[in-house]
């Protein structure tokens, strides 16, 4: 009996003691299991975190490259329009040239037949450039615009009002909607 009574404490003892790691191990298991648990969050969020930075990235980078498509689609159409800037603005002192030679008066008969082809050769060069999108800045007559005319000259002239252009020097050009050389103007007071 008292066998027996040992037997039974010392299956007790054991039991107790085999509950007992149980219990340990597995609230190690549950740690472990939480610890793991937190790892593998923390490294999602890391993950996501990289994620959000690379789709921002990238959503800018597109941004950007649109946003460079469009400016050099810009710059081609300018470059376009505007492709006989510099040949008119290189064209614009024959042309002062070709008007002045036209208000000389001819005296004879050979130098009205020069006059004639002179003109010719001009009224061809203004055709071209017209339609080349070149037009001629109105002046006399129309109000002073520091856009389109230059005021070299201030006047009197009881005919026009004030800040009306009365006189014009040299004529000024648009070529489509800029300003190749603005006109050189007297203003009246």
């Amino acid at each position: 009996m008292a066998e027996e009574k040992n037997q039974e404490m010392t299956e007790e003892t054991v039991e107790t003691i085999f509950e007992e790691e149980t219990e340990v191990n597995s609230s190690e298991q549950i740690e472990t299991k939480e610890k793991e648990e937190s790892d593998a969050n923390d490294a999602i969020e890391e993950l996501q975190k990289k994620l959000d930075e690379s789709e921002n990235r990238y959503l800018r980078l597109r941004a950007d490259f649109d946003n460079f498509r469009r400016r050099v689609q810009i710059d081609r159409e300018a470059n376009e329009k505007y492709k006989a800037q510099s040949l008119v603005t290189n064209l614009l002192p024959a042309i002062d040239n070709f008007e002045r030679a036209m208000q000389i008066t001819p005296e004879d008969e050979q130098a009205k037949q020069l006059m004639q082809g002179v003109e010719m050769v001009y009224r061809n060069i203004i055709d071209a450039l017209k339609q080349e999108g070149v037009e001629v800045i109105e002046a006399v007559g129309k109000e002073f615009d520091p856009n389109f005319h230059q005021a070299i000259m201030q006047g009197e002239d009881e005919n026009f009002d004030s800040n009306i252009v009365i006189e014009e020097f040299q004529k000024g050009y648009i070529l489509k909607d800029r300003v190749i050389r603005p006109s050189m103007v007297k203003v009246n007071q």
